[in-house]
């Protein structure tokens, strides 16, 4: 049984026991994180949703809460001796889909 879920503005399709990294969410690590934007239920049957499956939900432990590598933006004029450096580290959280329940 896999789901497709909504969070952060990113769909991810995930199964039980998976591990991924979403876009930073509250919560302390070990505790329980419920994902109700379910788009799509596939298995057996695919249960499909407009926009959401009903009733449906993801149940998620976070595992850790961090930030990611350093994206170095860096901007240069040629010839007008002028130029910018910013670093972004993008916070992240981990979880590991513990159940989904339709």
């Amino acid at each position: 049984m896999f789901a497709v879920v909504r969070t952060g503005g990113k769909q991810y399709k995930v199964a039980k026991d998976d591990v991924l990294s979403i876009e930073k969410v509250a919560g302390e690590v070990g505790a329980e994180l419920k994902l109700g934007e379910v788009l799509l239920i596939g298995g057996e049957t695919v249960k499909t949703g407009a926009p959401l499956v009903e009733g449906a939900s993801v149940t998620a432990e976070i595992l850790a809460q961090g930030k990611g590598e350093k994206v170095v933006a860096f901007k240069k004029k040629r010839r007008k001796n002028t130029h910018r450096k910013r670093g972004h580290r993008q916070c992240f959280t981990e979880i590991k889909i513990t159940a989904i329940s339709a």
